[in-house]
């Protein structure tokens, strides 16, 4: 089996480029790859847009590293795609501003838009929305009686995963509720860069045991001491 290659977290962060579509893994910050999106700070990215369950909670008192909360700070971001803001009061401030443009989504619809473009779907019918501002600009189908709407599929260019193991081929498994967006955001995106805590030798995680297969994954970083899972 074929190993990943192990890079650093600025050489992760040099290989997001400005305008890309970056999907981060997380859930309130747990299960996200803080390493990384602190090297992305660091390189002063911008011009990004952000799928993400949410946009973190800002800690202005620095008690822990809080990466995409650090971005939307940084105005790393000209677009984000979450399910919800209101435990980071910058993005609202710079929605507000005109700074930020602010797609809200669904939690349920959010993981399955972005599961349909791992799988190679071009999208999903769901019937959350239908009758509120959801709809807006959506079609709309009648199957069996009932209204769907079609929400797209939503791919991404870079996913920035973390995940509590991995071995060397880049098997991955995730942690308890850190398993919430990683999976699916490693199957949706073109380039997937996954933060890992420990690193073991192949075989030694046992199949049934594995969260994301090593094919959907490009490169490794080793997270900084300290980092959640």
């Amino acid at each position: 089996m074929i190993t990943k290659p192990i890079i650093s977290a600025a050489e992760a962060a040099a290989m997001v480029k400005t305008g890309q579509v970056v999907q981060v893994g997380g859930f309130l910050g747990c299960g996200s790859p803080d390493s990384v999106l602190g090297a992305l700070v660091t390189a002063g990215i911008n011009n990004l847009v952000l799928v993400c369950n949410d946009t973190s909670v800002l800690d202005e008192k620095k008690q822990r590293s809080n990466g995409v909360a650090d971005l939307i700070k940084a105005a790393a971001f000209s677009k984000v795609i979450v399910s919800h803001i209101g435990t980071n009061p910058e993005t609202q401030r710079q929605m507000n501003a005109g700074e930020l443009e602010v797609v809200l989504v669904p939690q349920g619809t959010l993981a399955e838009r972005i599961r349909a473009a791992g799988c190679g779907l071009g999208g999903i019918l769901t019937p959350t929305g239908v009758g509120t501002e959801v709809e807006q600009g959506k079609q709309k189908l009648l199957v069996a009686d009932r209204v769907w709407l079609l929400e797209e599929a939503l791919p991404g260019d870079v996913g920035l995963i973390k995940a509590r193991k991995a071995d060397k081929a880049g098997n991955l498994v995730y942690s308890k509720t850190a398993r919430n967006f990683n999976p699916l955001m490693a199957m949706a995106c073109k380039l997937v860069i996954a933060e890992v805590e420990e690193l073991v030798e192949i075989g030694e995680i046992d199949p049934d045991h594995v969260h994301t297969p090593s094919i959907f994954v490009d490169y490794l970083v080793m997270s900084r001491e300290g980092s959640k899972s």
